[in-house]
């Protein structure tokens, strides 16, 4: 059980550090590659499945990515975007923070209930598998808004200079 506490308070410090990150992001322009670079990041941590005690069950692997992509959609929601001299900028959302909360929540909710029945190991894994399949959603869905609002501001920056001869 203590692991699972220590995990948790690492997770609560991780979610405040994502709040920070996210309240900066919004001070600056996105770019596609702010939005692709997170999960290539973050997919250095699948190496964990190198070890026996992370692997898991294709049961686990579907719970774990249904899961993320549920808790995505709260995610993808909240992260809307808005061009500001001619350039796109994540918009700060409100809920954001309290989405953040709830997540962690829900995930240590799980991770006590479910410590019970599953390895640390093993929901150390899911945990991860979760997390990533619901950050890599989240970012295609954001990259493919971004796409959209680029296109549109591209757009418009050629009809309103183009010079008819």
């Amino acid at each position: 059980m203590n692991l699972i506490l220590i995990s948790s308070i690492a997770a609560v410090f991780m979610m405040i550090a994502a709040t920070f990150i996210r309240l900066k992001a919004s001070a600056r322009p996105v770019s596609p590659k702010k939005i692709i670079l997170p999960p290539f990041f973050m997919s250095t941590g699948a190496l964990m499945y190198v070890v026996p005690m992370f692997r898991l069950t294709s049961t686990e692997i579907l719970e774990a990515v249904v899961v993320g992509l549920i808790f995505s959609v709260f995610l993808i929601k909240t992260s809307k975007f808005e061009v500001r001299d001619q350039q796109i900028y994540l918009k700060r959302s409100k809920a954001f923070v309290f989405i953040l909360i709830g997540l962690l929540i829900a995930r240590i909710a799980f991770k006590t209930y479910l410590s019970q029945t599953i390895s640390f190991g093993e929901l150390s894994g899911m945990f991860f598998l979760l997390a990533f399949s619901m950050i890599v959603s989240w970012r295609i869905a954001m990259y493919r808004s971004y796409k959209k609002l680029a296109a549109t501001l591209k757009d418009d920056y050629y009809d309103k200079n183009m010079k008819l001869t």
